[in-house]
Parts: structure tokens; sequence; C-alpha cells
């Protein structure tokens, strides 16, 4: 029997004991799919990021089977990704120079940082943080960043040198260098992008109304990026078109990822450790996000704080292993998925073959030209743009539309961090703007039940002599005045009245200043001879008001439900009388 502390932070001894020679076939079926994408990939994320090729394989190796130890996910594909290669190539660049040894330095302790922070996540199972991440937010930060990303690679497919950190200084930099564009790479880039983006829609269906089997089309059409890397490399090497200035990748060092250490110097450390935590966050919520999605279609569970421990381990070993900080990615994982993945042990086959890859292959990709692998940046990434949030923003609400074109012109005009982080500002301030106003409704009886509803969406019994009023939002410090200056408005606008019953079913929490401002209203009421009741509070609400002594000065009772309420309190007060509606729209 294992111990149920062991087994939780080890999920790898729960899944390992039940392994099948069955999910054993499933596993090296989808680590071999996987890996073919991941080749290239990898390499062209560490292009993004500003750091040699062979890093995006590391990043690929070791992190993937510390995953597959900590992690609960049985599809999620974890490696470098798009957007966290984005905000790394961000970070570091600010600190060290593209290309150099602290350059990758700088890479390595970012890993380590983000690592170290999802881990002290985990630990204390703080994972509802990234909850303050909307979902518009997020999505508007991908899409932004996705633009950032592709535009950034532009410069390899025109063959012409360009930088900066946001979409206005790369298209300025694109134009002041346009002329200076390589025919012969541009041709190469642009026939690599259109293959594949037609890869990715037309092959599929084209294999298979030639006959091949569906799973094999699919495997086939994954493996597109693949065939551009094998042809255009083949095309490079065989005309010497690095020559002609074609920029190729090189020499790639040949073996296992090495041992590396990154820098504990605090003066580095200080400098990114903001930038860690953003890509922590971000890198966090696309997996999880990606994860559960797919662990749904499957009936299995997701243990957030697991997760964090599991890309936290993840990190930390990219960081001791010359790669960068790594994530969950979305297309993989889908791969993974779809390939048949039964459990985190295909992620560690994919390891396996991409160290067999490191050791064997890398001599082979020596004149890979880098349009390629911008090609296959630019179609990766295209897919995540969705600029259709903002209308769907804009339909369903204002608010949310504010975060997400904030978070996309921000992101756009001045970074990624800059962005993520007006994203979450704007997420918390918008959330405590709405909650420091919540809705309040004077409700009465629906004619024939013992339901209460708005009275301006319903006819309604009402009692001149009762007010009732339903707040729809737990109190806190943000709305407690709120709710004293809106009770005291209604109350004055009512000479007859005798009763006042605050309804709380959407309460479910009342802190220190809501209970301050219950007491006020209790005492002033009190002083003008009205009596303050509650009805409909919840458990947990009623054992925090037992525990001080705003019951025992309280004027009036609590009741069980808003009907015990009307019926005892219009006994003794007069008759009721029907509400005029104002609508018939449902509360």
């Amino acid at each position: 029997m294992i111990p149920r502390p062991v087994a939780r932070y080890l999920p790898i001894l729960k899944w390992g004991v039940e392994y099948t020679r069955e999910a054993l076939t499933n596993d090296l079926v989808a680590a071999a799919i996987v890996t073919i994408m991941l080749i290239p990939q990898s390499l062209a994320y560490a292009l993004l990021a500003g750091l040699p090729p062979e890093a995006g394989i590391y990043a690929s190796i070791v992190p993937i089977i510390l995953y597959a130890v900590f992690g609960t996910s049985s599809s999620l594909a974890v490696g470098p990704v798009a957007v966290v290669s984005l905000m790394t190539a961000a970070a570091i660049g600010d600190v060290a120079q593209s290309g150099t040894a602290g350059y990758a330095t700088a890479a390595l302790t970012l890993a380590m940082l983000s690592g170290g922070f999802l881990l002290l996540l985990g630990v204390f199972r703080l994972g509802f943080l990234a909850n303050f991440l909307s979902h518009p937010v997020i999505a508007g930060f991908i899409t932004a960043s996705g633009l950032i990303i592709a535009a950034s690679q532009l410069k390899h497919i025109l063959g012409i040198p360009a930088e900066g950190h946001n979409l206005f200084e790369l298209l300025r930099s694109l134009a002041l260098h346009i002329t200076e564009l390589n025919p012969i790479t541009l041709i190469i880039g642009a026939a690599a992008t259109a293959f594949l983006f037609w890869v990715r829609k037309g092959l599929k269906p084209l294999l298979i109304a030639a006959g091949l089997n569906r799973r094999l089309a699919d495997v086939a059409a994954k493996a597109g990026p693949v065939l551009a890397v094998a042809v255009t490399t083949l095309i490079v090497g065989g005309l010497r078109l690095d020559a002609q200035g074609v920029d190729i990748v090189g020499t790639v060092p040949q073996g296992l990822p090495p041992f590396t250490m990154p820098d504990f110097s605090s003066d580095l450390l200080l400098k990114l450790i903001g930038p860690a935590i953003l890509i922590s966050i971000i890198g966090f919520v696309e997996s999880i996000s990606v994860a559960q999605t797919l662990a749904a279609k499957k009936r299995q569970r997701i243990d957030p704080d697991q997760e964090l421990i599991g890309l936290g381990a993840a990190n930390v070993g990219a960081a001791f292993t010359g790669g960068y900080p790594v994530t969950g990615g979305f297309a993989r994982s889908v791969v993974n998925f779809d390939a048949g993945a039964e459990t985190p042990a295909a992620g560690a086959f994919t390891a396996v073959g991409l160290a067999i890859a490191a050791m064997a292959l890398t001599p082979l990709i020596y004149y890979l030209p880098t349009a390629t692998l911008a090609a296959t940046i630019i179609v990766a990434v295209l897919s995540l743009v969705d600029l259709g949030i903002l209308k769907r923003a804009w339909d369903y609400s204002k608010a949310d539309f504010a975060a997400v074109s904030a978070t996309i012109l921000v992101t756009l005009g001045f970074g990624v961090e800059l962005g993520v982080t007006t994203g979450v500002a704007l997420s918390v301030l918008i959330h405590l703007f709405k909650t420091s106003r919540p809705h309040m409704a004077v409700v009465g009886r629906v004619p024939g039940t013992e339901h209460y509803r708005n009275v301006l969406r319903h006819n309604v019994i009402t009692d001149p002599h009762i007010l009732t009023v339903r707040v729809d939002e737990s109190l806190y410090f943000a709305n407690a005045r709120y709710l004293e200056d809106r009770l005291y408005d209604m109350v004055a606008q009512r000479d007859d009245l005798r009763h006042v019953i605050l309804m709380c079913p959407a309460v479910n929490e009342i802190d220190m200043s809501a209970l301050e401002s219950l007491e006020a209203i209790n005492e002033r009421l009190a002083a003008l001879g009205v009596q303050f009741h509650l009805s409909e509070v919840k458990g947990p609400v009623m054992d925090r008001l037992e525990s001080t002594h705003f019951l025992e000065h309280l004027t009036g009772e609590v009741f069980l439900s808003q009907h015990q309420a009307m019926r005892e309190l219009s006994e003794h007060g007069a008759e009721a009388r029907p509400a005029e509606a104002l609508s018939n729209q449902h509360a």
C-alpha cells in the first residue's frame, strides 16, 4: 500500500502499477508521432527564444521525463511553446546579448526561477492564483502574441535583419531593411509557409481519398513540417545556397543534454523574478486548460496543484540540462491525445526519441534554412490568433471587451510582459468594480407560489410595511458602503415601513467591513422604529455571524426561508397587495 502523501506527489506510483501491454503499445505509437512533430518544432521555438537550436531539443528531453513522473495528465505534452519562447526572448533580451554565453545562462536561470515558483504554488496549493487571468484576457494576450511572433519571423522569411519587442518596432525595422531582401531566402520561406498551410488542411483528405488508412493519413499530415525540413535542407545543401546568403542552422552539437548551472547572482535573479512569475502563470494557464479539456474527453481527472508540481519539476530539469522555460503545448498535446496516448509514459518515450535524434540526427540539419523554421513557427502561431474574441466580447460584455482590447493593444504596442500585466490588472479592477456595486433587487411573492422575484421583472405581491431586498453578491469591504447607501435610499422612500428583510441566497461571505455595515444598518433602522431581518442565510455565513455579537443586537430575526419571513411578519402588518411589474423578463 502506497502512503497517500507519497502517491499524491508521485502519480507515477499509481498509474505505473496498473500499466498494461496495451497501454505500452498505444503510448509507443503516440510517442513516435509526437517525436516526429517535436523535432522541427523544438528547433524553431529555440530560434524564437533567441537560443541555439539544440536548446529546443534539450528542453524537450529531461523536462518531459520529469513531468511523466510528477504530472497527472495522460495526454499533456510538455516542452517549448511559442508564447513562452517569445516571453523568454523578451525577458532575457533585457539582461544579455543574444548569442552570448550570458544569454544562454540567463535562459537557464529563468527556467529555474519559473520552476521554483511553480513548485511553491503546487506545494502550498495556490493554483487558484492563475484564476486572476480571465479567459478573454488570455485569448487576447495569445492573439496579440501570435501576431508579434509571426511578425518577428518575417525577417527569416525575407532574409533581412530586424529587431523589436513589439509589433510596431518589428514592422518599422522590417520596413527599414526591406531593400536588403534575399530573393532565394524569400522563395524558400514563402514556399515552406504555403506548403505547411496546405498540409494542415489539404493533405489528410487527399491521402484518404487516395485510399490511405485514416490514421496513417493523419500521421503523414502531422509529419508535414518534417518533410519541409528534409526537402529544403537537401535543396540548400545540394545547391550550396548558403553561399548565396541563405541563412542556415549550421553546426548543432551532437549528444545528450549537458549538465548546466543557472546563475545564482542576486542581481540577475532580481531582474528575472518578475518575468519568471508571468511566464509561470501564463504557462500554467495554457497547460491546465489543455490538460483539463483532454482529460474530460476520457472522463479522467486532473489535479491542478499536482500539475503545478509537474510543470515546476519540468522547468527545474530544463534549467540544469541546457534548456529554457517549458509548459504544456496545445498542438502537440492534441496530437498526443489523438494518437492514443494512455499514460504520461508516452511523454517519457517521446523524450527517448528526441534523445536519439539529438545523438544521431543533428549532423543532418547543418544546411537546414532558418526560413523553414520560421515558416513552421508562423503556421503554428497563426492558428492561435483569434481576432473574433473582440466581437464576441463586445456582444456579451463591454467590460470584458475593454479588458481584451486593452490587453491586445498594450501587448502589440509595448510588448508581452506589459500586455499580460495590463490584462491581469484590468481583470482584477473590473471584478472589483462589478462586485463593489452588487445587483440589489426589491422582491415580492409570485402569486400562487412560495417564490420571490424582482418587482421590476414580475407581477408579484408585496406588503407596504415590509421591504425585502435581495443582494446578489457576497458582502465585503468594497461593497459594504454601497449596500448601506442603497438600503437607506430605499427606506427613505417608504413612510409606513416596519420591517426590512435582507434576503441572502447569493451571499457566500460577509467580511468584517460588511459586518460593521450590517451593524450600522441595524442601529439606524432601530432609531427609525424599523426592525432588521435576514433570510436564507447560508450555513457557513451563519456560523460566522454566530461567532460575533451581531445576532444578539439584531432587532429582528434570521429566517430559514423568505416565505417563512413574509408569512410571520405579514401577520403583524397590513394586508399584502400586488406590485405592478415593469417587465415580464425572468429574474
